[in-house]
C-alpha cells in the first residue's frame, strides 16, 4: 500500500541561466552542431539538439543568419591573433622566419575538426561566412606574402602591389598548410604531430621555388 504521506516526484526546475551565458551556450551548441550535420541544419533541430525551446532559440537569434554569423566570429575570427598582422609585415625578421613564426600557430589554431569541418560545409553550402573568411585571408595573408615575395624577386625595397602570379603562389603557400588540417580531420589520415617541422619544410620548399618561377615568368613576359 502506497504511503499516503508520499508525494508525485516533482520535476527539478530549468535552471535559469544569465541571458549572455544563454546566448554563449547556444553559440557552441551550434558551433558543434554545423561542424557535424553541415548548414542544412534547421533551428528547430538544433533547439532540440540544446534542450531549450524553439521560441527560446529565436528569442536570442531570430534568424538562422544572425546565429551563422556568430559562429562565423566565435569559429573563425575568434581565433584570429591580432599580433599576426603585424609578425607577417615585420622586415626585421627575414620572410622564413615569417612565415614559420605565423603559420606554426595559425595551423595550430585551425588544427581542430570543429574548425575544418565548418569551413568545408560552408563552402560546400554556399555560406557567406566562407567568403568572408577567404576575403579576411586574402587581405592579412596572402596579399602581404605576395609582396614579399615579390620584393624578394625584384631585390627591390618597393611596396608596389603584387602581381597575380605572386598572389597565386602565395595562395598554393596558404592551401598546402591548410591541406595538414582537410587530411586529418575530413579524410581521417594520420599526419605528423610536429607542426613546426611541418611547416618550416613547406616554407622552405616555398622559398627555393616560388621566386625562382615568378622571376621565370617576369622574365617570360
Amino acid at each position: 500500500m502506497a504511503n499516503s504521506n508520499s508525494h508525485p516526484r516533482e520535476k527539478p526546475a530549468r535552471t535559469r541561466l544569465d541571458p549572455k551565458r544563454r546566448e554563449e551556450e547556444i553559440v557552441a551548441g551550434a558551433v558543434l552542431y554545423f561542424s557535424e550535420v553541415g548548414f542544412d541544419g534547421g533551428m528547430r533541430d538544433l533547439a532540440a539538439r540544446l534542450g531549450v525551446s524553439h521560441a527560446l532559440l529565436f528569442r536570442y537569434f531570430p534568424t538562422k543568419e544572425a546565429l551563422v554569423d556568430r559562429v562565423y566570429d566565435r569559429i573563425f575570427l575568434g581565433r584570429w591573433d591580432p599580433t599576426w598582422d603585424a609578425l607577417l609585415d615585420d622586415r626585421t625578421l627575414d620572410l622564413s622566419q615569417r612565415l614559420v613564426a605565423f603559420y606554426t600557430p595559425y595551423l595550430r589554431a585551425i588544427d581542430n575538426p570543429a574548425w575544418v569541418r565548418t569551413f568545408v560545409y560552408a563552402g560546400l553550402a554556399g555560406i557567406n561566412i566562407n567568403r568572408r573568411y577567404l576575403q579576411l585571408i586574402r587581405r592579412r595573408v596572402i596579399e602581404p606574402v605576395a609582396k614579399e615575395l615579390s620584393r624578394l624577386t625584384v631585390k627591390s625595397d618597393s611596396d608596389a602591389p603584387p602581381s597575380e602570379a605572386a598572389l597565386e603562389l602565395s595562395w598554393g603557400l596558404h592551401g598546402e598548410i591548410f591541406y595538414f588540417a582537410i587530411r586529418r580531420w575530413i579524410y581521417g589520415v594520420k599526419v605528423g604531430a610536429d607542426l613546426e617541422t611541418f611547416v618550416a619544410l613547406v616554407v622552405a620548399k616555398f622559398l627555393e621555388g616560388a621566386p625562382q618561377a615568378l622571376a621565370g615568368k617576369a622574365a617570360g613576359s
